[in-house]
């Protein structure tokens, strides 16, 4: 009897010979790391996922996702799988303290992006660029160039290439309602309204 659940059909046939085969490929989607830039001249952050099928779809996904609702000046992704990540810390441990400084290599040097966890709980945080030719290496040259004493709760180290940018030409994607004030429930001043609705009641 088949099963319309897709969670049976995906097991392999178990306890025939020569029936034996490969679980399918799952359906769903990989993950892609948002990053935003809130401002200009203000660092790039990260602000979340997002499910797509490719990286191209994720940018456009990403973009109705996160920049309708606040002010944002440009934005990439990058597949999840291609963020490197430091090791976990507990309490107030530097992060860098984990990483093991490196000999630069012959390698063919590449850039990566690095960004800091600064604050348990908030976003990575763009903190610069370093040449390296592995992610590895990458970290130890991000510890020789931003370990300044601040403690870094996590390090991501992200392969500039494999990172989806906005280009100069979609940058006028932001350039309309910039401020977008009229998202934000703060402005429309209920409170004061009711104040003064309240105020010429009294006075009637």
């Amino acid at each position: 009897m088949n099963s319309l659940d897709p969670r049976v059909t995906r097991l392999p046939h178990i306890g025939e010979e020569g029936k034996i085969v490969p679980k399918a490929s799952l359906d769903q989607f990989g993950t892609y790391e948002v990053f935003v830039q809130p401002k200009e001249g203000k660092p790039f952050q990260h602000e979340g996922i997002v499910h797509a099928p490719n990286l191209e779809l994720a940018y456009v996904l990403a973009k109705e996702t996160f920049t309708r609702r606040f002010t944002c000046t440009s934005l990439y992704v990058t597949d999840t799988r291609d963020v490197f990540v430091s090791p976990l810390t507990e309490g107030n441990e530097n992060a860098y303290n984990q990483i093991t400084s490196s000999e630069s290599t012959s390698g063919i040097k590449k850039q990566f992006e690095i960004y800091h966890l600064s604050k348990r709980g908030k976003q990575h945080i763009h903190a610069g660029s370093v040449e390296a030719s592995s992610p590895e290496e990458a970290m130890s040259a991000a510890k020789q160039k931003f370990n300044q004493g601040k403690i870094v709760f996590n390090i991501w180290a992200i392969e500039t290439n494999n990172i989806r940018f906005t280009s100069p030409e979609e940058q006028e994607l932001w350039l309309t309602l910039p401020d977008k004030k009229f998202r934000d429930a703060a402005e429309y001043k209920g409170g004061d309204k009711l104040k003064n609705f309240l105020e010429a009641q009294s006075n009637s």
